[in-house]
């Protein structure tokens, strides 16, 4: 009987030795998010003017992820669906400006279960969310990163497993005075109209673009020598630029986000994949890579097999909605994405889209529009760009192969009927799955009236007020 007890310690102190061995070898984690940043807008995606040489030695060092989207074009919603693992319809987050429901677990939350401890400087979560994410350690301005990171782990001792999250709000609007680059010089999308107002917008744009890659730079080299090797270290975006076309919007340079993700010794250093991957799908990826329990019923789903190269197939499909923002961008939207074709459904075809840049006309943010008006009147393809950003049609579809600017709408194109139906019937049964319910969360502008301006938002502010 004696025997017996000393061999079940033994194995119990065996099990015990192993589960140790395992958690002190638990990677730390460093999660790096810019805000408003073009997936085309970084140097390792090809960016011809912007420099981002920390970006790209950071892509150099890990796996980069050419088809990764975000699960909303706004904000909140964006980050609500990151820290959640599900669609905005499923957590509660839908509109910007709005939360997760008081039920929704936050994934951050299963990382501590498994003895990580959270620091978060910056903009993470948005709004209220950062009252209950439960970290370990909050900083919430983002002007001076470094510093506070610095600061921080200056009189910090990193005992077990960590997990850095740093929000740089760059290059959100207002974009910096401090022009790093020539505005002649700047190169302009196709769907841009090209005014003396948008290159000098553009180039402070990328001046902050810079900045961000900048401070990174600084971050992560500080986090290197505090954190070790042993540290997955993930880059991205909340969702596109604030420029027409983008952000708010689900064209791919709204919804595409830059995503790096490097792990040394475990990923492969310099691959690109093409599998397309969601924001939904990277905290479920992270509770997969360092052992921490995955919830039941997530949207989201770990990519773990695509970051060991043993796969670049994940998704089929990428499904993106947006649902306004307060009474700026009263313009909901859905669609869903394969690897070469998009299909959109506008729900409000007979209003108009607005949003905050071409209402507010702020400089450094959308001053640029009216130049972009005064341009329409004499110029026929400018007056088509700004036509096309007010008013779209019911559905749209395009072949990205052929069209990746999104340029030329194909919903009518006879040979491509059977693949319209065929994504048309996917979206609508996605949707329904999701229990979307195509709320509209603010009074529409119809185009049998007069486009709103700054006047009428701050009328129908008043209202709600009283």
């Amino acid at each position: 009987m004696e025997r017996k007890i000393i061999v079940i310690l033994f194995i119990l102190g065996g099990c015990l030795f192993s589960s140790a061995k395992a958690i002190a070898k638990q990677p730390n984690i460093i999660i790096y998010l810019a805000d408003d940043l073009g997936s085309k807008d970084v140097g390792f995606n090809k960016a011809k003017v912007v420099k981002t040489p920390h970006l790209d030695q950071l892509a150099n060092e890990g796996m980069v992820f050419e088809n990764a989207f975000i699960a909303s074009p706004a904000c909140a919603p964006s980050r609500g669906a990151l820290l959640t693992g599900l669609m905005p319809a499923r957590n509660g987050a839908e509109a910007n400006h709005t939360y997760p429901k008081p039920n929704i677990g936050l994934l951050t939350k299963q990382l501590q279960k498994n003895g990580y401890k959270i620091y978060s400087f910056g903009k993470i979560a948005h709004g209220k969310m950062n009252g209950e994410c439960g970290w370990d350690y909050a900083e919430l301005d983002s002007d001076n990163l470094f510093e506070n990171v610095k600061d921080f782990f200056s009189g910090t001792t990193v005992n077990g497993p960590v997990c850095v999250m740093i929000g740089d709000r760059r290059p959100h609007v207002s974009w910096t005075e401090n022009k790093i680059y020539d505005p002649e010089r700047v190169d302009l999308p196709g769907y841009l109209i090209d005014t003396k107002e948008t290159r000098e917008h553009r180039a402070r744009y990328y001046s902050d673009v810079t900045g961000f890659d900048e401070t990174m730079g600084k971050n992560l080299s500080l986090l290197e020598k505090i954190l070790g090797e042993n540290t997955i270290t993930i880059m991205s975006s909340d969702h596109g630029a604030q420029w027409p076309f983008g952000k708010w919007n689900l064209y791919d340079d709204g919804i595409r986000t830059p995503l790096v993700v490097k792990w040394k010794g475990k990923i492969e250093a310099g691959k690109r994949s093409k599998a397309m991957v969601s924001w939904i799908d990277i905290f479920p990826t992270l509770l997969d890579l360092t052992g921490s329990e995955i919830p039941d019923s997530l949207d989201g789903k770990s990519f773990a097999s695509v970051l060991t190269s043993k796969t670049d197939d994940f998704r089929k499909e990428i499904y993106t909605t947006h649902s306004g923002d307060g009474f700026f961008n009263v313009y909901p939207i859905r669609s869903v994405r394969t690897m070469r074709y998009k299909y959109i459904r506008n729900l409000l075809p007979v209003c108009y889209h607005t949003n905050h840049s071409d209402i507010l006309r702020v400089d450094g943010a959308g001053a640029y529009w009216d130049s972009w008006d005064e341009a329409a009147k004499h110029d026929k393809r400018a007056a088509e760009i700004v036509s096309r950003y007010y008013q779209r049609p019911a559905e749209e579809f395009y072949d990205l192969q052929t069209d990746p600017n999104e340029l030329n709408n194909l919903i009518n194109t006879p040979d491509l009927q059977p693949e319209i139906a065929k994504l048309r019937l996917k979206l609508s049964g996605w949707m329904k799955m999701q229990g979307d319910k195509e709320t509209v969360f603010r009074k529409p502008y119809p185009l049998s009236k007069p486009k709103p301006d700054k006047n009428l938002i701050e009328e129908l502010k008043t209202k709600n007020e009283n």
